[in-house]
């Protein structure tokens, strides 16, 4: 591993047609620049992600940062990505704090043993490739679980607007509107300005209150939680393993293109590796599950910068935000009809995220076995159909992941078997 960076240039100029590799880098001051736009780009997704669970904020930041730096490390300062909160997790979370049986303690611990399934994946994959997986999840498969996901959610995005109608609307207007009225890094920060102006609108309104944010001091450590062992909640958390296999493997690819290095690919399996520590180290400490970013590689691609010194910068930053209890005090104050505006365009986006795979994959609507696999799936998981098994209890998003593969495969064999008689 090489921890150094050649100077690109100058390294103060870029030109025509040029990239900054990912062992690359520019002036420091210009690197810190680029690393404060990563910082931005992650940040309304970030944070959004504690405040739906319940999560500290300034927890979910440290293990965030935390998480990025370790990834750099166990990627070999090769494979440039911020480590964010994955949204795959909401459901499950919320299902588990719902059962007084299981609460905050049993979340994170579902989001512990997610972790360690992912590292242990990923160690498979460093000895094996990635083949397995693609023969495993296609296309099809993968599309599904993504989208029931995110529909999944839809209830609780529902029951926030409600909270605050007027509020969320204009916290929804403002998205939609800077979605398409901006070019550029505004645009790409819909969600966090959507936030922002919802946030000044329930302020002004007399909405929020700053008690809590006086009180809290400038400087202080994170407030950390444990996990409980609750073997009950596992099958709700087992399919984000799925979801998160499929998005380090989607963004090892992208940068790979992007960078022009088909060598990054060779990054996968440590990747996986080092999504899968990060997320164990927050189920460990209190902290929302980690993801790679896909808002981080907008940035790389509008500033053709792929240097992962940017990434040790932002990774930093993240830290030391997560060392101010104000910040988390602030962050605390969002009122729940912002998050709804905010989750009505989200969930449905992280939906969206899974027909953009069948369409990017011109997956074949025609044939009985894609139709299935996708129909059963989505309404297993839309409807949230839940089903108890002693101790154990599956919601809709495990049972609808595990119809999409079993669904997919079943009619695949009976497909073969009919096609050699």
């Amino acid at each position: 591993m090489r921890l150094g960076w050649d100077l690109h240039g100058d390294g103060r100029t870029i030109r025509e047609g040029e990239i900054v590799a990912p062992w690359e880098r520019l002036t420091w001051p210009r690197t810190i620049g680029f690393g404060a736009q990563h910082i931005v780009a992650m940040f309304g997704a970030t944070f959004l992600v504690p405040l739906l669970t319940h999560f500290p904020p300034s927890t979910t930041l440290f293990f965030s940062g935390v998480g990025t730096l370790l990834f750099l490390l166990l990627t070999g300062n090769r494979l440039p990505s911020y480590l964010g909160s994955s949204f795959a997790f909401i459901a499950p979370i919320l299902a588990a704090e719902a059962e007084p049986s299981q609460g905050v303690g049993g979340a994170l611990f579902g989001v512990m043993v997610t972790g360690i399934l992912l590292a242990v994946v990923g160690g498979i994959v460093v000895a094996t490739g990635t083949r397995w997986i693609e023969v495993l999840m296609p296309p099809v498969v993968t599309g599904a679980i993504v989208a029931l996901i995110g529909l999944n959610l839809a209830p609780t995005a529902a029951n926030n607007f409600e909270a605050k109608p007027w509020l969320a609307t204009i916290t929804l207007v403002t998205v939609l509107v800077t979605s398409v009225a901006f070019r550029g890094m505004a645009a790409r920060l819909s969600i966090l300005i959507g936030v922002l102006v919802g946030y000044v609108a329930a302020a002004l309104a007399g909405d929020i209150s700053f008690t809590a944010v006086r009180k809290a001091h400038w400087l202080g450590l994170p407030d950390f939680a444990h996990p409980h062992a609750t073997w009950s909640v596992v099958p709700m958390f087992l399919p984000v393993v799925l979801v998160l296999v499929a998005e380090n493997v989607g963004h090892v690819r992208s940068v790979a293109h992007l960078a022009g290095d088909p060598t990054i690919n060779r990054q996968t399996g440590r990747a996986l590796l080092a999504d899968g520590l990060a997320t164990t180290l927050a189920g460990l400490g209190g902290g929302s599950a980690t993801t790679t970013y896909g808002e981080n590689i907008g940035v790389m691609t509008a500033t053709r910068v792929f240097s992962t010194a940017a990434y040790w910068v932002a990774g930093a930053v993240a830290l030391l935000l997560s060392m101010s209890p104000k910040v988390g005090a602030v962050l605390n104050t969002v009122p729940a009809g912002v998050l709804g505006g905010v989750t009505v365009a989200l969930y449905g986006l992280i939906g969206l995220i899974g027909i953009r795979i069948w369409l990017d994959n011109k997956v074949d609507f025609a044939q009985p076995v894609n139709q299935f696999t996708a129909a059963v799936a989505l309404v297993i998981g839309i409807g949230d159909l839940t089903l108890s098994a002693g101790d154990l209890t599956f919601t809709g998003i495990a049972l609808g992941t595990i119809a999409a593969v079993v669904v997919y495969h079943g009619m695949q064999t009976i497909t073969r078997l009919r096609a050699r008689a």
